[in-house]
């Protein structure tokens, strides 16, 4: 079985069919910058470009950047303020003539690690960390997902911790990838006092520069790079597109 996975990003958009009993994709990726501003209509239509592309008519699963709760966008941080409170279900799916799913993007690159990769077969906590724009969080325990959650908003020396640790941040203050890791390590170490993982899953862009900084960290909790690194995304967002 086969579906379309796109994963919406502060700075890109992407996708792929992918094969959803495999987590493979079945085509080169397409990404397209995230038109300025991120708002509903742009962002849609990019959606409807990379379905376009794939001659697409099946189902389309969709990681979005926000808390989304029966398809509505709860808040935006990293895309337009236009976005809280529309359906982006019906939006995508209006818009592609296509049935779209949406889910928080953090909360579906999850479900592609503890499917396929790094979180197969991993019982108790495990948070899933995507690194981009913001800080994407996933919290799964024994294989079962707490949704919607948003801990790059935890304070941080007085900001949201994503201003200060996600990936953009790090190229922004032109860290070093020790200086990265010693904020990193400060932003996981809160993490492990409110949730006391036994695994942390690292992904985003970053992820595949996982060698330069992880190896740095000073954790309780084991900590290990995505599998499917940048990927995650596309592939949990195509899983996603076939659950109720």
């Amino acid at each position: 079985m086969q579906a379309l996975g796109i994963d919406i990003g502060g700075s890109g958009i992407k996708g792929a069919p992918v094969d959803i009993k495999t987590g493979k994709l079945l085509a080169d990726r397409i990404r397209i910058k995230t038109p300025e501003g991120a708002k509903p209509k742009p962002m849609a239509a990019v959606v409807a470009e990379i379905a376009q592309a794939f001659k697409w008519k099946g189902r389309i699963g969709v990681g979005f950047p926000a808390p989304i709760k029966q398809g509505i966008v709860m808040m935006a941080a990293n895309v337009s303020q236009k976005w809280v409170g529309i359906n982006a279900d019906e939006l995508l799916s209006s818009t592609t003539g296509c049935a779209c799913r949406v889910g928080n993007d953090a909360d579906v690159a999850g479900m592609a690690e503890m499917e396929f990769g790094a979180g197969k077969g991993q019982m108790g906590t495990v948070i899933m960390i995507t690194l981009g724009t913001g800080i994407g969080s996933a919290i799964y325990f024994n294989g079962h997902l707490l949704p919607n959650t948003e801990f790059g908003h935890l304070q941080m020396d007085g900001k949201d911790a994503e201003h200060r640790a996600s990936a953009a941040a790090r190229v922004r203050d032109s860290l070093s990838w020790k200086k990265y890791a010693k904020r990193l390590n400060k932003y996981l170490n809160e993490m492990e006092k409110l949730f006391w993982p036994d695994l942390f899953i690292v992904g985003g862009g970053i992820s595949k520069d996982h060698e330069k900084f992880l190896p740095l960290l000073e954790l309780n909790a084991k900590i290990v790079p995505a599998q499917f690194q940048n990927e995650a995304g596309i592939v949990g967002a195509a899983l996603f597109s076939q659950k109720r």
